[in-house]
């Protein structure tokens, strides 16, 4: 992993374990043992680093996207609730749920980013759900770009809730959106 690299992949552990106000470069640097000039170099400002940890996330549901996209809807929507269950393992939160919280103390860079990568998750459940629901292999009755925000937020809400309750709960939610989209017969 490159310097730069490195210092992203610590800026998303700080973002998403204690929040984006409650680190700085000083923490950056004496975690990963650079000098916070190093992380200068590469990112003249907090909010660039924060950017570029969002670009990261963008670019990794991207790959996510290409990989699958060539499967059927419910290996689709399968992926993108395992990305959940990957975060919920790592006892960690969506970086989408965690920069949300601090929403109006970001630069506007980082707002803009963040948008464009909800947008991006939004698009691309309700492309599922779309194709899931004229293959017959989803039913619902909501628009399809209702029901993927209320997937999104049921999976973002239930890994934060799950860290205070029984772990069996973030498996009972996910759970139980598969078989709600399950054509009955």
């Amino acid at each position: 992993m490159t310097t730069k690299e490195n210092i992203i992949d610590k800026a998303d552990q700080f973002i998403r374990d204690k929040g984006y106000n409650a680190f700085s470069f000083k923490d950056i640097s004496n975690d990963i043992g650079i000098k916070t000039a190093s992380i200068h170099y590469h990112f003249p400002t907090k909010s660039d680093l924060g950017v570029a940890t969002i670009k990261e996330h963008i670019a990794r549901c991207e790959a996510l996207k290409k990989k699958v996209a060539n499967e059927s809807p419910l290996v689709r929507l399968q992926a993108f609730l395992e990305v959940q269950t990957q975060i919920k393992k790592e006892n960690k939160v969506c970086i989408v749920g965690s920069l949300a919280t601090d929403l109006n103390t970001l630069d506007n860079s980082i707002k803009t980013e963040l948008q464009k990568f909800a947008q991006i998750v939004i698009n691309w459940l309700t492309e599922i759900l779309i194709e899931g629901k004229e293959l017959n292999q989803f039913a619902y009755e909501m628009l399809p770009r209702t029901k993927a925000i209320m997937i999104i937020t049921n999976m973002v809400a239930i890994v934060q809730l799950s860290r205070l309750t029984s772990g069996d709960d973030f498996e009972l939610v996910k759970e139980t959106i598969l078989t709600e989209l399950r054509p009955k017969k």
